[in-house]
């Protein structure tokens, strides 16, 4: 596997199927850039999901993660597109994913977007 930024998410079986249980993935070191001014946004994003028949895999999601850090998007949209592609590669009961956005002109922002099945 590469240790270059890529938005290849990868999955693997869930291993206890049947029972319902939460996984939680945060990433006090998110970065992308500001679409209006070019400066970087600094974020933690926190990750909390029910599989189903796949989990995600941890490296690819690093990988994912880093990526964004050449992108320019507002916080919401970088929200939600995590959301949607972590939902399209593994289709979870339930997920949540929220990104805590540091100060920029006195203000910081919380955005999360929620799927459930």
């Amino acid at each position: 596997m590469s240790t270059q930024p890529s938005r290849d998410l990868e999955s693997f079986p869930n291993p206890c199927p049947a029972r319902d249980y939460e996984i939680e993935f945060v990433c006090p070191e998110f970065t992308c850039l500001c679409p209006k001014t070019g400066q970087p946004d600094f974020a933690t994003i926190e990750i909390r999901y029910v599989p189903d028949a796949l989990c995600v895999e941890l490296k690819s999601l690093k990988l994912y993660l880093w990526s964004y850090r050449d992108i320019g998007a507002f916080h919401e949209k970088v929200t939600n597109d995590i959301l949607d592609d972590l939902v399209a590669c593994t289709q979870p009961r339930r997920m949540e994913v929220i990104g805590r956005f540091l100060v920029r002109g006195g203000i910081t922002t919380t955005v999360r977007a929620t799927h459930e099945r």
